[in-house]
């Protein structure tokens, strides 16, 4: 695996591990769905906005990668890890 795909991982699986500190597992596909929405939105102003500052738009991809994966292990796994 390269360098920068190992350090992009982290960087989710650091992500992912914040918001299950600070946030309690999705209820539901729909709840999961609608998080993983809201960081899309996020991501995608950042994509529109005519700075198109790279970290910026890093920063919001990250979020969205963890709230995906969050959706599989809180959704799709019930939490199994």
């Amino acid at each position: 695996m390269g360098q920068a795909r190992t350090a992009v991982l982290a960087e989710v699986e650091e992500e992912l591990g914040r918001a299950q500190d600070k946030f309690s597992p999705f209820n539901s596909a729909h709840e999961g769905y609608a998080v993983i929405l809201e960081e899309l939105d996020e991501l995608w102003q950042e994509v529109k906005d005519k700075t198109g500052e790279p970290h910026k738009m890093r920063e919001e991809a990250i979020q969205v990668a963890a709230m995906a994966v969050r959706f599989v292990i809180d959704v799709c796994d019930q939490g199994k890890e």
